[in-house]
């Protein structure tokens, strides 16, 4: 099934922990998934919770830049952050073949109210790139439609 806008994904093996040489899993929103290029995404975070902003939501300073999700229940039952640090996109080809592979799964959609505000946030960071900012523009105008 292709990325959807909107929905936060688990991949269980995307970074490898320096101590224990361990695969550790994260959670990531996808905020654009063109029919044709990558997906733009940012990861969710719960750490450093205390030192993060929560009012207002979108916080673009230093040093957590990031988009207060809140709790959103389920396996995400603590304080969730978007953040807003530069990612390379994901190859839409690597997210069907680690889907299928089951490596990759879905875990919510979240609310559009919060998905638009999250995806306004995001386009406007500091390290989304141009090309990301255009992609999630385009993504955040074809939800009002």
């Amino acid at each position: 099934m292709p990325a959807r806008v909107g929905t936060i994904y688990r991949d269980a093996s995307f970074y490898v922990d320096v101590g224990s040489g361990e695969l550790k899993p994260k959670y990531f929103l996808v905020l654009a998934a063109p029919e044709r290029g990558d997906i733009v995404f940012r990861l969710l975070t719960s750490r450093y919770a205390g030192l993060r902003q929560e009012d207002p939501p979108c916080y673009h300073g230093q040093p957590y830049a990031g988009f207060y999700l809140g709790v959103l229940g389920g396996e995400l039952g603590t304080k969730s952050w978007l953040d807003l640090r530069r990612l390379p996109d994901l190859d839409r080809w690597d997210f069907a073949r680690h889907e299928e592979e089951r490596r990759i799964r879905r875990i919510m959609e979240i609310p559009i109210r919060l998905l638009r505000l999250a995806m306004a946030c995001a386009a406007a960071a500091d390290d989304t790139t141009s090309a990301q900012e255009q992609l999630i523009r385009d993504a955040l105008s074809a939800l009002a439609s």
